[in-house]
């Protein structure tokens, strides 16, 4: 046993000597070998600096980008919650069964005739999924039936968002996240508040008085009477602290705002998610048609479409890839569940979690992943219980780069260091200087930062990378283990 034992050591001193050799006279693949080495060596290294993360998960993979070599694994077959880098997954699955060029609908139709310039019959407001619509939207729509002549509907405004099933949240969702815009309603037929695309959501702004103990102003984008707000907020001076509540009570569009905000502070803004996006559409609908100056006689519910409804006006989103930018760039949540379920219904017919999810894992098992080792409860991340390995989610991200929207889906990913938020996305501040050579998916809940994503280092390498630490008592310990990792592979 023991001459066994010395054979093997003299042979493992001879190939390190050979490796040292050829390394010495320019053989690339021995220079891959040992610079590849240099990089463990540095991550472990870093690791073992990590002392407050001693109690906590973490699993990293690095992949070759060329050739999809796992160069360094740490923990890289544990499952661990991956946050918002499960909407890789999810754009993986929208891009491949819907297309880059996919939009959304959403049409205006009727049961009636028109005579005199009244609508004699209702007017349906079809939802077919679309994450983007706005109230200018809504406006244009209701232009056009003012250019068809119409001036009344003797009717009802009826609401239709079949097209998507009734269940509104994620099976997951913390009740405490129902307020907050990323914890959205999701229907067939939502209105966002703005360019950022939180669906089912409005805008709050609120501005200090000139006044000292006098209530701040609220403003609401778009402008609405559909959530009620009360208004407990005072205006302080400049050197009292900023404290502010924004509450809406469940079950329900009464928003509680109560506090105190400084004078000097000028810009304080939050996202309110509505309680029944369908009937916040609707008001909206139904505003705009008041400023048209088309009257409704009727009234406004909810329902299905008839069959023989002619279409009178019908607006188009944008197509996926540029969806994809707010989605993935700013880790919009009710896009990422609206696009699994509407990946249910493309497929299966049905537009619900529960088919939208087997239909990306069919995707996933033809990428090559384990799919017993990954369990998906959502399309967004905001679930607690999904679980996947981050040498799953590195292997993904190689298999994927010889697909034709790759570009897409690339292009999709935040830019570590850039300022303009459509384009660095959840990266802007980290990493900067790196000149545009980190694009990653980022992923934040409590207890659990995550990243995954490419690298282009310094010598035109490319790396692919998944880092996932879940059991955090602090998010920020995560995200400096993150940039650290990160900056070895750019630097290399």
């Amino acid at each position: 046993m023991k001459s066994i034992y010395r054979m093997f050591k003299i042979q493992f001193i001879c190939f390190f000597v050979l490796l040292f050799y050829f390394y010495l006279h320019g053989s690339p693949v021995v220079e891959a070998i040992i610079d590849h080495h240099i990089i463990s060596k540095k991550i472990d290294q870093v690791l073992q600096e990590q002392s407050h993360l001693e109690d906590s998960l973490v699993s990293i993979s690095v992949r070759s980008a060329t050739t999809g070599e796992l160069l360094y694994d740490y923990n890289g077959n544990v499952r661990l919650k991956p946050a918002s880098n499960m909407k890789i997954l999810t754009a993986v699955a929208a891009l491949s069964t819907l297309g880059k060029e996919y939009c959304f609908q959403t049409e205006l139709l009727t049961d009636g005739k028109l005579k005199w310039g009244i609508l004699h019959g209702n007017l349906y407001v079809k939802g077919k999924g679309d994450p983007t619509l706005l109230k200018s939207d809504i406006d244009e729509m209701v232009k056009t039936l003012k250019k068809q002549g119409i001036k009344a509907i003797r009717g009802n405004l009826i609401g239709d968002d079949t097209w998507y099933d009734d269940v509104r949240y994620s099976i997951d969702l913390p009740w405490s996240d129902e307020t907050m815009g990323y914890g959205s309603a999701i229907s067939a037929l939502t209105v966002a508040a703005y360019e950022d695309y939180d669906v089912g959501t409005v805008m709050l702004k609120i501005v200090p008085s000139e006044e000292v103990g006098e209530s701040a102003q609220v403003i609401m984008q778009p402008s609405n009477t559909y959530l009620e707000i009360v208004n407990l907020t005072k205006t302080v001076s400049e050197d009292e602290k900023e404290e502010l509540s924004i509450v809406r009570k469940h079950g329900t569009n009464q928003v509680l705002i109560e506090g105190t905000l400084p004078k000097h502070i000028t810009d304080f803004e939050e996202t309110i998610a509505v309680w029944e996006p369908t009937d916040f559409a609707l008001h909206l609908f139904r505003q705009s048609l008041k400023d048209q100056g088309i009257y409704l006689l009727g009234n406004v519910s909810t329902d299905v479409t008839p069959e023989n409804a002619a279409v009178l006006s019908e607006h188009t989103s944008m197509p996926l890839a540029d969806i994809l930018i707010p989605f993935m760039k700013l880790s919009n949540n009710g896009h990422g569940e609206m696009l699994v379920k509407e990946i249910g219904k493309v497929v299966n017919g049905e537009g619900a979690w529960e088919s939208g999810l087997e239909v990306t894992e069919q995707i996933l098992r033809r990428y090559g992943l384990n799919m017993e080792s990954i369990l998906l409860r959502d399309g967004s991340g905001i679930s607690h219980t999904n679980l996947i390995p981050a040498n799953e989610l590195s292997k993904l991200l190689f298999t994927i780069q010889n697909e034709e929207w790759f570009s897409t889906f690339y292009q999709s990913l935040p830019i570590a260091g850039a300022s303009d938020k459509m384009i660095g996305g959840t990266l802007k501040n980290r990493m900067q200087n790196t000149q545009d050579r980190i694009r990653a998916k980022t992923g934040t809940l409590t207890t659990v930062s995550t990243i995954s994503g490419y690298v282009n280092s310094a010598n035109g390498e490319t790396f692919i990378f998944s880092i996932l630490t879940n059991n955090m008592l602090d998010n920020k310990s995560g995200k400096n283990l993150e940039d650290q990792i990160l900056m070895i592979l750019a630097n290399f």
